[in-house]
């Protein structure tokens, strides 16, 4: 099987997992307009890869399918694209930037047939699906409510020092990285956004005078600058919350909520989910370094440890080696079709929550109704 990738930057690490020459897989060629790039693609490649400026010139070269890892302002032109030519993709999430855009693709897929797998790592995360099989189980009865606190320590260097910064290009961070939080949430809790309130604000990056010139560009950085009030090189264009809060009633009736900051020393994500025999809670999402507790006896007071302990065993891969899963249900499922367990109409309802969380948190915490799929 041969792949092409659009765009050689912060998610390069995902095509590069289907690169298994010795198992008939290859990547065959780039397309990035930073040419800066293309000598690592080809480097890492091998002989004969190519490498272009402009994703059309991928469509001729009889690929079996391309990763689509430009910036998510660029997500529907080269999906609608793609699909339009009858290629397979992978497309990183968000699935757009708009509810609009996810539309527009998913109706493409729809109308071409053209296999669409959308790039949620999160649903393998190990802890993640351990605690949906707990909840799955009924470990914890019938779920009621839910929440997720994400403390984003890198945010500075990763998502205010480049395009993630202008709301143009990507809305915002609630949606931006918010999409694999809400998803998770739904998932969990078996229901998607029908209703959502917002508050939000950029509270310290703002307020931070270092900002490069009009007109330069940066790829986001996995740096640590510290303390957030002296980092450098912020986006000209800095009009996005660092901090984000948004409550969700779902269409199943649970009630949740989801938080968001990005100038915290540390960075975790904490899920609890409550139904009417229990509660699960995640003390960190690192496979062999965290904890899924669960309390399904009453007390006065909080205890561990808790009634039911799990510790998902130690993987190897990024992101916990969810990347690694991910990849391999991506082959299976461009090889031979079948469930996957990312769905593009859980990605696009995720993306729906985020802009309309968006929307209500710009305009007073208006209460703001999830569209229907258009």
């Amino acid at each position: 099987m041969r792949f092409g990738v659009i765009g050689w930057g912060l998610r390069a690490s995902i095509a590069k997992m289907a690169h298994q020459p010795g198992k008939g897989h290859r990547l065959v060629a780039l397309a990035d307009p930073d040419v800066a790039v293309h000598a690592a693609f080809k480097e890492f490649a091998g002989e004969g890869a190519q490498v272009f400026t402009d994703f059309e010139s991928l469509k001729s070269l009889d690929l079996d399918a391309i990763f689509v890892l430009s910036p998510d302002y660029l997500h529907e032109e080269h999906a609608v694209n793609l699909l339009q030519s009858n290629i397979p993709i992978y497309l990183e999430k968000p699935m757009a930037i708009t509810i609009e855009g996810c539309d527009h693709i998913l109706r493409t897929a729809a109308e071409t047939g053209t296999k669409l797998y959308l790039g949620h790592n999160m649903r393998h995360f190990a802890v993640i699906r351990q605690m949906r099989e707990c909840i799955q189980s009924g470990m914890i009865g019938e779920v009621k409510t839910a929440w997720c606190r994400h403390f984003v320590s890198y945010g500075g260097d990763a998502y205010f020092c480049d395009w993630h910064a202008d709301r143009s290009k990507s809305t915002g961070l609630l949606l931006q990285k918010g999409a694999h939080d809400i998803d998770v949430l739904h998932w969990l809790c078996n229901g998607y956004t029908k209703r959502v309130v917002a508050m939000g604000n950029n509270m310290v990056y703002g307020n931070v005078p270092n900002r490069r010139p009009e007109g330069s560009e940066m790829r986001a950085q996995f740096r640590y600058s510290w303390p957030p009030t002296e980092i450098t090189e912020l986006n000209p264009v800095l009009d996005v919350e660092d901090v984000s809060m948004m409550l969700m009633e779902l269409d199943n009736g649970v009630l949740a909520t989801y938080q968001q900051c990005h100038f915290t020393p540390d960075s975790v994500r904490n899920y609890t989910v409550i139904g009417t025999h229990g509660r699960i809670e995640n003390f960190g999402d690192t496979p062999g370094k965290s904890v899924i507790r669960i309390w399904n006896r009453p007390r006065y007071g909080y205890e561990e440890p808790a009634d039911i302990e799990f510790r998902p065993a130690e993987e190897r891969g990024g992101h916990g080696g969810s990347d690694t899963r991910i990849i391999e249900e991506f082959l299976r499922y461009i090889e031979h079709g079948g469930e996957t367990d990312t769905s593009p109409l859980a990605a696009r309802m995720s993306v729906a929550a985020g802009v309309c969380a968006t929307h209500s948190l710009r305009n007073g915490s208006v209460p703001v109704d999830v569209p229907a799929v258009g």
